[in-house]
């Protein structure tokens, strides 16, 4: 049987969702300081190329960043709660799944 996650607790929930949310937010400004700097880079060595061109570095800096970002901060939020310890991750062994070998 699993033990109760301390993300059960409404309060400590709260907690721990408002400080994701603060990281999200930090991560963004940070994304979108980036993305500039990359614009600006790019326009400064190569000029007026297709627009097309500067979207896809932008969307693709930006979905890299907040998505590996996004994953990261719930990685932190499942650790720093406590609900790591909170999972039960005992396997059975392996007589118990297959049963003994008879040789």
């Amino acid at each position: 049987m699993s033990r109760k996650s301390p993300l059960d607790d409404p309060e400590n929930a709260a907690h721990a969702w408002a400080r994701y949310r603060r990281i999200m937010k930090l991560l963004m400004s940070v994304t979108v300081g980036t993305v500039l700097f990359a614009l600006a880079l790019l326009y400064a060595y190569n000029g007026a190329v297709s627009v097309h061109f500067y979207i896809a570095v932008a969307l693709g800096i930006s979905f890299t960043m907040l998505l590996g970002g996004a994953l990261m901060g719930l990685v932190f939020l499942s650790h720093g709660t406590g609900h790591d310890d909170s999972v039960d991750n005992r396997l059975p062994s392996r007589d118990e799944l297959w049963g003994k070998d008879e040789d």
